[in-house]
């Protein structure tokens, strides 16, 4: 990657990253940007080869978005990678990754905890229909409750299980089993009818990942 192309996933990527998170950007082979938080810092210097035990790595060989918890014994800290593929037709050209304390953001759990007026509710995944950013907090919406949960869409973006839920736009998430129909909108981009009749657009810079994502 040129640093045109740097600065340009760097821009984008800031938007979407916790913001105490150390973030890295890598090539197939080669670190080519580093830049550490006051909260974990690797020393990672540009020109360092990826080891085979980083989340960087794992991420290029599965080409797909992952959350994984590497021990000390390859920076010397222990840390929490969250890195995501740069792919073309198919190839990964390289990866970002964004690097958070030790077990920092994990939830062991299958479900998100929200609240709701003056009580909490555990909410299973499966039972979330989409997540919408709201006053840098995140509003839960399934078809029998809604409520609120303290961390924003894209700490949860990371969090929440690939199989089920797709980022389609810098406010939205949406879990995929709660997709209605799927209908062309205006500049190549879609609009979504929820089961609950509420509508969601696709915005361009996630058209293409979503249609990946569901193979059309």
């Amino acid at each position: 990657m040129d640093q045109f192309t740097v600065e340009s996933v760097l821009n984008i990527i800031r938007e979407f990253v916790p913001q105490d998170a150390s973030i890295s950007v890598a090539d197939s082979e080669k670190y080519i940007y580093y830049q550490p938080s006051k909260q974990v810092d690797l020393g990672i210097k540009p020109g360092d080869l990826i080891s085979e035990k980083t989340a960087t790595y794992k991420a290029l060989s599965v080409r797909k978005k992952i959350g994984v918890q590497v021990e000390s014994n390859v920076f010397g800290v222990p840390y929490y990678g969250l890195s995501v593929p740069i792919m073309d037709e198919g190839n990964p050209l390289g990866a970002v990754t964004a690097i958070l304390p030790s077990k920092q953001l994990i939830l062991p759990t299958s479900f998100l905890t929200i609240k709701t007026d003056d009580h909490w509710i555990p909410l299973p995944y499966d039972e979330i229909m989409y997540l919408e950013a709201q006053n840098r907090k995140t509003k839960i919406q399934s078809e029998r409750v809604n409520g609120f949960h303290k961390m924003n869409l894209s700490e949860l973006e990371f969090i929440l299980p690939n199989d089920l839920f797709i980022r389609v736009h810098r406010s939205y998430i949406v879990n995929i089993n709660y997709i209605q129909e799927i209908l062309p909108d205006f500049h190549s981009t879609f609009l979504l009818v929820m089961k609950d009749q509420s509508k969601i657009q696709v915005s361009q810079t996630y058209a293409s990942q979503f249609r990946r994502a569901l193979g059309f």
